[in-house]
């Protein structure tokens, strides 16, 4: 399917407008009063008059050589990316291959695996849906929603607005996958792992190759045995992740993958945000991400790329959605909107204000959402022009969403870059995502 250079959807979406000149005030404890935002939701045709938006005509054509020559430095083979100020769509461009072969071009259709964006376009739905509801409370620990997990560990009494900003005390990172290599084969311990689907592997890590059904217990004793060291500190953790998926799927009694299908994904009219496509038979629509030759001994595609989501079955609260830049807008303009798209309320206008405001005094994290640096002149994982209402997230595979409230623009950038090897780092050498979104602000005349 030829990429299409501008984005035709099939319905009509609400959309938000806000002033850009909003004066973004600060309470005591240096979060953003956004009182104001998230509201007047107008409605925007397939059309392309957003065009007439862009004020420097210059910056998209910088913006255009500037993705070429990071695909020619090989930072990453293609990408998508797609932004829209006011509900009108800007720029919505598709550059490059799947793989570095010519014939295999980047389409409107092709699925990324959005990494750690899952955190917010997943979970973090859910975990709104649920304040919204009144079945979660923020400062409630987790003995409240999964004791049969945490009773009697030192994992209890971590709070959920704690994980909530990566500051409950967990480790970074424990790579579960290491204990289950063959030592003296390489790949994956063949006590373990299976080449076939059966009775006692039926846990899809990869093409061809499934986990014992029991291993998640592992996974999970593995995180309950190792210590908190970092109470009280911001250490970014998909562990934080993982435990809020499990209060999610405690109080829903629903699997994640089938809660946000069913109160988001389906609702909203997206055919394409899926965890798992190759259960859809979508394998060749996806971008390959790494050629994993030390645990999964292939090409991954259609199947998660983080191995920890890889070993729970390919969902997991911190990986696992696979999506395309149009159907992320929408659950960007959704959240812009306060809520509202296209007719229906999914979330309270307070609620997003809630979670994607500053709240921790140590960091710069939302709830769950990330945010541009509180200092100025440092927008952190977010263009330095940004404003400080903005709220979005990165994601490892060269991934990132970013919604600015302030002045209505939302940005989203999805590659492979870690196709062929999850070791080449140009993207954030060359800050390209920062620096693409930069150009969309100039082109707009910021």
């Amino acid at each position: 399917m030829k990429c299409l250079t501008w984005l035709v959807l099939p319905m009509i979406l609400l959309l938000t407008i806000s002033s850009p000149a909003w004066a973004q005030k600060k309470n005591a404890a240096g979060s953003i009063d956004n009182s104001q935002l998230f509201a007047n939701p107008f409605l925007l045709s397939s059309d392309t008059t957003g065009l007439n938006l862009v004020k420097d005509t210059q910056a998209i054509a910088s913006l255009n050589t500037f993705i070429y020559s990071a695909i020619y430095q090989r930072a990453f083979p293609g990408c998508q990316i797609l932004a829209a100020k006011d509900g009108k769509i800007i720029f919505n461009k598709c550059f490059g291959t799947l793989d570095y072969n010519s014939a295999h071009r980047v389409t409107d259709t092709t699925l990324y695996d959005i990494a750690s964006v899952t955190k917010i376009m997943a979970t973090t739905l859910a975990l709104m849906k649920l304040y919204d509801e009144g079945k979660l409370i923020l400062n409630s620990n987790l003995l409240a929603y999964i004791p049969d997990l945490v009773k009697g560990s030192d994992k209890a009494y971590m709070r959920i607005d704690d994980l909530m900003m990566h500051q409950a005390g967990l480790k970074s990172w424990i790579p579960f996958y290491k204990a289950t290599l063959d030592k003296e084969q390489g790949g994956g311990d063949r006590n373990i792992y299976h080449k076939r689907a059966g009775k006692q592997y039926g846990i899809a890590v990869a093409k061809d190759m499934y986990i014992l059904n029991t291993y998640p217990d592992t996974i999970w004793k593995t995180i309950m045995d190792s210590r908190l060291e970092n109470k009280g500190r911001y250490v970014y953790s998909d562990l934080d992740l993982m435990f809020l998926q499990k209060v999610v799927e405690a109080i829903t009694q629903m699997p994640l993958d089938e809660y946000v299908e069913q109160h988001f994904y389906q609702p909203m009219g997206l055919r394409l945000t899926m965890f798992n496509p190759w259960k859809q038979g979508l394998t060749e629509q996806c971008a390959p991400t790494e050629n994993d030759m030390i645990f999964r001994e292939q090409v991954v595609r259609g199947y998660v790329h983080d191995p920890g989501a890889a070993m729970l079955g390919g969902v997991a609260g911190h990986a696992g959605v696979f999506s395309t830049k149009a159907e992320l807008a929408v659950i960007l303009q959704m959240l812009l909107n306060g809520g509202e798209y296209n007719g229906t309320t999914y979330l309270s206008r307070s609620t997003i204000q809630l979670f994607t405001n500053y709240h921790s005094t140590i960091s710069r994290r939302g709830y769950c959402f990330d945010k541009p640096n509180k200092e100025p002149g440092s927008g952190g994982p977010a263009a330095d022009i940004c404003n400080k209402t903005a709220f979005g997230h990165q994601g490892f595979t060269g991934t990132c969403v970013w919604a600015d409230p302030a002045t209505g623009i939302l940005f989203i950038f999805l590659s492979n870059r870690v196709y062929p090897s999850a070791d080449n780092k140009l993207i954030g050498r060359l800050d390209i995502r920062t620096k693409a979104q930069e150009y969309i602000y100039k082109a707009l005349g910021y």
